[in-house]
């Protein structure tokens, strides 16, 4: 246990010192609301789309650094698993993408006067549902894409899209139809579902079970096809 929260503290300070990380999971969705003159109906897509750049953004180009590094491969001949530090990644992912969300609803309701969240124990758990799910679509890109560049590439090719389809970054009604039903079968749309529902104050089950059914088929084609070198 000492070993495990020793990497995800090293881990979560690696994230914390990347410029990009650091813009695009905690100022750029401010920025976002500054221009949205502080919308409490844009912050649930908002919360999705920062837990995606971490994800989907950022997690296959560090995950595939250290396979090619070689460092997976060096941690299997000592006592710490490099199970534990694919779980320490994802544990960072989530926490930085918690830092990032919690300041920007701080500032929706703090700076801007947005409604506050109706129901906080259902926005928190469709929030870990979806930051896991998202991990856990940047794990797959990691396993099937084998060097840096080109998992960060592919990452970022997937994100983009997923997040203004979706609902992340602008409002699904104001996209033809035609990318609107596109968007129903995005991963994301879910999540964006389920933090929409809980910000109001109501609670919808299926888009939370559909979020934990993506994690364990994600999870399950990352464990088959992901190799330590």
């Amino acid at each position: 246990m000492k070993a495990f929260t020793a990497l995800t503290a090293t881990e979560l300070r690696l994230l914390l010192r990347d410029p990009a990380s650091l813009f695009f999971m905690m100022a750029f969705p401010l920025m976002l609301l500054v221009l949205k003159r502080g919308d409490g109906d844009a912050v649930p897509g908002y919360l999705a789309m920062i837990v995606a750049i971490g994800g989907m953004g950022a997690l296959p180009g560090i995950v595939a650094s250290y396979r090619e590094r070689k460092v997976l491969k060096r941690l299997a001949t000592t006592p710490i698993s490099p199970v534990l530090l694919l779980g320490a990644q994802l544990v960072a992912q989530v926490a930085a993408g918690l830092v990032g969300s919690v300041l920007l609803v701080a500032a929706a309701v703090a700076v801007f006067g947005a409604q506050a969240p109706g129901n906080v124990p259902v926005l928190a758990a469709a929030f870990l549902l979806c930051s896991v799910m998202v991990c856990s679509l940047g794990f797959v890109i990691a396993a099937v894409v084998r060097n840096t560049r080109g998992a960060s590439l592919i990452g970022m090719l997937v994100m983009f899209p997923m997040i203004f389809l979706s609902g992340a970054a602008v409002p699904r009604k104001a996209l033809p139809d035609s990318l609107r039903r596109i968007g129903d079968f995005l991963p994301l749309t879910p999540g964006v579902d389920a933090l929409h529902v809980a910000w109001s104050g109501t609670a919808a089950v299926f888009p939370l079970l559909v979020l934990a059914g993506i994690i364990v088929v994600a999870t399950a084609v990352a464990t088959t096809l992901f190799r330590w070198e």
